[in-house]
């Protein structure tokens, strides 16, 4: 095995970190005719149906948490025309 590099690589990492990850690539790169969705990230009033008091943590505490899973559960094992159920499913 030839040592030619020896003594310029002596106590670095082999791996080329950023490799792939430096090069700018994004989304929009990879599909270029991709529909732009980025008006759906504004957080305006105007897109609130709930307003502005609303309080989603106090909301979420009054939440029936058992049935919400049995709803689950039976939307996953009951089958319907439209929806055929997956029997092998973890979730129950």
């Amino acid at each position: 095995m030839s040592n030619s590099n020896k003594g310029t690589t002596a106590g670095t990492c082999p791996v080329m970190h950023g490799g792939n990850t430096t090069s700018g690539n994004d989304n929009m790169a990879w599909w270029p005719n991709a529909l732009n969705l980025d008006i759906l990230h504004q957080h305006d009033s105007k897109t609130n149906p709930l307003g502005d008091d609303f309080n989603y943590a106090e909301a979420f505490k009054t939440l029936d948490l058992e049935a919400l899973k049995s709803d689950l559960k039976a939307l996953m094992t009951d089958s319907q025309d439209w929806w055929p159920a997956d029997w092998a499913i973890t979730a129950a």
